[in-house]
C-alpha cells in the first residue's frame, strides 16, 4: 500500500493563483461577501474595524495579492507577514480571530471562484492559511514581550506650511524606538479605528519627539484632521515604527534619494542619519514637486546642503518658472547619471515610484539596490 501524497508547495502556489486570477475582476464583491460572512457569524469582531468599511475592503485584497506574490519566497513571506502580525497587534487582534478570518475567506473564494473552486483548490488555501496565520501568530507573540501595541502621543507643535500640507511634532507617551526612513500607522481621535501610514521626518531625536509631514488630500479622513483640525495639546496613537528603507551602514556607498512631495520626510530623516554616523559618502537628493510653492520643505534642504559638503540637492518642478529643471523626477534622475555605486533611495506616490523603479533598472541599477516602502502599503495608505 502506497503513503498518500502532500501536494508540493509550488502546485499550491499555482492553484492560489489561478483562484486569484478568477476572483481579481469580481474583488470588490468577494471582499464585501467575505467582511458579510465575518461579521454575520462573529459579530463581536465588527469592533475591530472601522465604521466605514470601503478603504478597508480594498486593503485585504491587495493584503491577499501581496502575500500570494510572495509564498514561493520564503523570507519575503515572513519579512511581509511578520510585519503584518506585529501591526494588527494595535486593533487589538488575538491569535483566536484567525480561524473566523479563515472560514470566511474561503466562504468568499468558493463563492466568486466557482471555476477554479474544488478540493484541491480549498486543499491548498487551508494550507497556506495556516501557515500564513501561524507566521502573523508568532511575530506578534515575539513582539509582544518586548513592544507595546500602541503608543500615545501629544501633539507638541503643529505648522501649517501650505495650505494643505502640515509638519506635525509629536511627544509619545514612552521611549519609541524607530530608524530614519521607516514609517508608523497613526490614529486620531476624531476617526477612531482608521490608521493611515506616514512616514518620520527625522531621524531618532535625543529628546524623543516624532515629526511629521502630512499632506490634506481629497476625501483623506486623516490627513484631513491632521491638517486643519489637529492642535497642542491633542492626544493620538501611534502604531509600531515598520518599513526597511533604511541606510545600509556596512558599506560606502552613495545615496540616491528620490522624494516626490512630502515624500520628502523620510529622506530628510536619512540625510540626518548619515550625518549622525559621521559618513562622508555623496548623498545625492532629487526633490519634486508640481511647483515651487509644492517645495515646502527646500529651505531645510538647501541649509542641510550648505552644512555638509557631500550632500547636493536638487529641487524638480513639473513646469513654470522654477528653482530647478523642470518636468519628471524619474527624467531629471536619468539625465544627471550615471549612478554606479549608488543605492536609490524612493519615497512618494506610487506612480512615482514605479516610474523611478523603471527608470533605475533601465540604467543598469540592480534591484537590490533600490528601496522603497512596499506599494502595496503606499496604495492602502490613500486616500488618506
Amino acid at each position: 500500500m502506497t503513503e498518500p501524497t502532500t501536494p508540493s508547495a509550488s502546485a499550491d502556489v499555482t492553484l492560489i493563483h489561478r483562484t486569484l486570477a478568477e476572483v481579481r475582476p469580481v474583488a470588490d464583491r468577494a471582499t464585501a461577501y467575505f467582511y458579510a460572512l465575518l461579521f454575520i457569524r462573529h459579530p463581536d469582531l465588527r469592533a475591530l474595524f472601522p465604521a466605514a468599511m470601503d478603504a478597508q475592503r480594498d486593503r485585504i485584497f491587495r493584503a491577499i495579492l501581496a502575500t500570494a506574490d510572495r509564498l514561493d519566497d520564503p523570507e519575503a513571506l515572513a519579512e511581509y507577514l511578520g510585519g503584518l502580525g506585529r501591526g494588527h497587534r494595535k486593533y487589538g487582534t488575538r491569535p483566536t480571530h484567525y480561524p473566523a478570518v479563515g472560514e470566511a475567506l474561503l466562504g468568499a473564494l468558493s463563492r466568486y471562484a466557482p471555476t477554479t473552486w474544488g478540493g484541491e483548490a480549498e486543499g491548498a488555501w487551508v494550507r497556506a492559511y495556516t501557515r500564513i496565520s501561524q507566521i502573523m501568530i508568532d511575530a506578534a507573540a515575539e513582539d509582544e514581550r518586548s513592544t507595546p501595541a500602541l503608543w500615545q502621543a501629544e501633539v507638541v507643535s503643529h505648522d501649517l506650511r501650505t495650505p494643505d500640507i502640515a509638519v506635525l511634532t509629536f511627544r509619545p507617551d514612552q521611549a519609541y524606538p524607530f530608524l530614519a526612513g521607516q514609517y508608523t500607522t497613526l490614529e486620531t481621535p476624531w476617526w477612531p479605528r482608521v490608521w493611515r501610514h506616514y512616514s518620520f521626518a527625522s531621524a531618532p531625536r535625543r529628546d524623543g519627539l516624532l515629526s511629521f509631514h502630512v499632506k490634506a488630500v481629497p476625501a483623506g479622513w486623516v490627513s484631513n484632521a491632521l491638517v486643519h483640525r489637529a492642535r497642542p495639546g491633542d492626544i493620538l496613537q501611534l502604531g509600531a515604527p515598520a518599513g526597511s528603507m533604511t541606510v545600509d551602514h556596512t558599506t560606502h556607498n552613495g545615496l540616491l534619494c528620490l522624494g516626490g512631495g512630502t515624500g520628502i520626510a523620510p529622506i530628510r530623516a536619512l540625510v540626518e542619519d548619515v550625518a549622525e554616523h559621521g559618513d562622508r559618502r555623496p548623498v545625492e537628493v532629487f526633490y519634486g514637486a508640481r511647483s515651487d510653492g509644492d517645495l515646502y520643505d527646500i529651505d531645510t534642504m538647501l541649509r542641510l546642503q550648505q552644512t555638509y559638503s557631500w550632500l547636493a540637492v536638487h529641487p524638480v518642478v513639473g513646469g513654470g518658472p522654477g528653482l530647478g529643471p523642470k518636468g519628471l523626477l524619474p527624467d531629471a534622475v536619468r539625465q544627471h547619471g550615471p549612478w554606479k555605486g549608488y543605492e536609490a533611495y524612493l519615497s512618494g506616490p506610487p506612480g512615482m515610484i514605479r516610474s523611478s523603479v523603471d527608470v533605475l533598472r533601465g540604467i543598469g541599477m540592480p534591484a537590490e539596490r533600490i528601496r522603497h516602502d512596499a506599494l502595496e502599503e503606499l496604495s492602502a495608505s490613500t486616500p488618506g
